[in-house]
């Protein structure tokens, strides 16, 4: 059997809907599902899944999962910059939102990012992204299935 795909979830920011999502996936394709986080991540009973606290600390998770992520693994993250180093490690990168990280994408979202960085610095007021609604957990899910369909 070839080397199968991790599944490594930026755990802080990652709404329970979107892990509750994951774990059943985890359980039912039979992969490996590891959550960083800089905090404790309750997991449910499973061989598949598990937690990795790391100490706290800006980036800390980020730098874990980037030092322990492998080509070919997913990253389950809304961070743009840890989605820009993973994907040049040769993983996949796939938001809660279901949006799925590319080369082709991925400088253009940096490149937003930083200047809405710049735009709040300056005391512009964005308000931050509208909540997870069901048609994000729905894109989310589907990107995921069609991911772990061409992996498994």
């Amino acid at each position: 059997m070839g080397i199968r795909l991790k599944i490594w979830v930026d755990a802080d920011a990652c709404p329970v809907v979107i892990k509750d999502i994951l774990f059943r996936a985890a359980t039912r394709k039979k992969i490996e599902t590891i959550l960083v986080a800089n905090q404790y991540i309750r997991t449910p009973p499973s061989k598949f899944i598990r937690a990795m606290q790391v100490p706290a600390g800006f980036d800390v998770a980020d730098d874990e999962i980037v030092r322990q992520v492998e080509q070919g693994d997913l990253v389950i993250t809304s961070d743009i910059p840890l989605a820009a180093e993973v994907i040049d490690k040769g993983a996949l990168a796939l938001s809660s939102r279901g949006e799925l990280f590319t080369t082709e994408n991925i400088r253009a979202r940096l490149n937003i990012r930083d200047f809405m960085d710049t735009m709040r610095a300056s005391g512009e007021q964005s308000g931050g992204p509208p909540p997870l609604n069901q048609k994000d957990r729905q894109n989310f899910s589907n990107h995921l299935d069609r991911i772990l369909a061409k992996a498994v």
